[in-house]
């Protein structure tokens, strides 16, 4: 018997094969089902896919053989991955002088027959094989060759498929954590910039109401600049709040909301708004949803609407109907509308079509963009439909 050698690259080999995770895992249908069928193709009584470990070879689909692993010594695969481009065939164990007193050979299974086809990784390194076996000497035709390939491509394709899973679930939670901690990160910040600006605008309007007396126009004009841009930076830094605050929101558990209690909410919500009428229309008595998020998105879409409305009596309708898959719901009112360059632009963080709302202050791009962002991020879609001086209507959907 001849001992395999080392593959010419088995330091890196060896690397290749561990990062794909899959020794010593439980069987898997998808590499059950290739052995069968190759041992169905070959005619042969044992199919193997074996990966080859620093000492053994490891079956991780096997048909015909009750054992996971044998030693790397007596293994015909290690001798196989030694010319990872050619199908490593032995017609007749018994009158080769490399196998001809192998304990496989001479002891159970006996083999005589074996082909096998490297598992060569996307680096060009063998991880093993997929084989067929067999007590008696055989010769595999040109179809069975060709076909024995073709199943050790999917083999392949199968162990990318679940290294490329495995990456992107690590990728994946990578990113979960850094965007926790970017998230943490933008609450402090904004929460710890909050309080010396409203210190700013506290003791701006203090200075401006004690000493307006002996200060000039120009002076109290430049207090009222620093006081407007300090309300302006709370505002933005409460929207950033809320924009990070939008994925907690989505954790939450959705529960059967009443419409009629609904409306009745957002009614006594808006009751201070003066010239202002909210109608809500359904034919649903409820509906199944995360409520706190469906509260904040139509809280955020009924604010502007009412924001940026150019009526002395504002008009807003919330409809709200089902599919089979998702609820379909939609805000409109009877603003000024708009443009159709600017509709993509207003779900977008930081863009600002209006100049001021209704009462003179400068919005921040950020309301629209967590809206759309919860929407999304709740499985369903907004878009906007609007026409100056018609008002704008704004529908989302969100899955059932």
């Amino acid at each position: 018997m001849i001992k395999p050698a080392l593959h010419i690259n088995e330091k890196e080999r060896i690397k290749e094969l561990e990062s794909y995770n899959i020794l010593d895992t439980l069987p898997e249908d998808d590499y059950d089902s290739i052995v069968a069928i190759a041992a169905e193709i070959c005619n042969t009584d044992i199919s193997l896919i074996s990966l080859i470990d620093r000492d053994r070879q490891w079956f991780k689909s096997k048909i015909g053989l009750t054992v996971d692993e044998t030693s790397r010594d007596v293994s015909f695969c290690a001798h196989a991955i030694n010319d990872e481009k050619n199908t490593f065939i032995v017609e007749d164990a018994k009158l080769d002088e490399r196998f001809f007193d192998n304990p496989l050979v001479t002891g159970p299974p006996k083999i005589s027959f074996y082909a096998g086809v490297p598992l060569v990784s996307d680096h060009g390194l063998p991880l093993g094989t997929l084989c067929v076996l067999d007590e008696k000497p055989k010769k595999l035709t040109e179809r069975q060759l060709k076909s024995l390939n073709a199943l050790a491509t999917q083999v392949m394709n199968t162990l990318n498929l679940r290294k490329n899973n495995i990456e992107l679930e690590n990728i994946l939670k990578k990113l979960e954590i850094r965007n926790e901690e970017l998230e943490r990160f933008a609450y402090v910040a904004a929460h710890d910039l909050k309080s010396p600006l409203l210190s700013i605008s506290g003791l701006t309007q203090l200075f401006s109401h004690k000493y307006q007396s002996i200060i000039d126009v120009q002076g109290l004009e430049i207090l009222g600049h620093i006081e407007n841009s300090s309300e302006k930076l709370r505002t933005l830094i409460d929207g950033l709040l809320e924009y990070s605050k939008s994925e907690n929101v989505l954790q939450q558990e959705k529960s059967d909301i009443d419409i009629e209690n609904l409306q009745s909410d957002f009614k006594s919500l808006f009751r201070y708004e003066n010239d202002l009428k909210i109608t809500f229309t359904s034919t649903l008595k409820t509906i199944y949803t995360n409520k706190a998020a469906l509260s904040q998105i139509l809280i955020n879409l009924i604010t502007n609407a009412i924001k940026y409305n150019d009526k002395n009596f504002i008009e807003i309708e919330v409809g709200i109907s089902a599919t089979d898959r998702f609820y379909e719901i939609f805000v409109q009112d009877n603003g000024p509308g708009i443009p159709a360059e600017f509709q993509e632009k207003v779900f977008q963080i930081f863009k600002v079509i209006a100049g001021k709302d209704r009462y003179g202050k400068p919005g921040n791009g950020i309301g629209l963009a967590t809206v759309k962002k919860m929407v999304e991020n709740s499985g369903g879609t907004i878009q906007l439909q609007s026409a100056v001086g018609k008002g704008a209507k704004f529908i989302f959907t969100l899955e059932k």
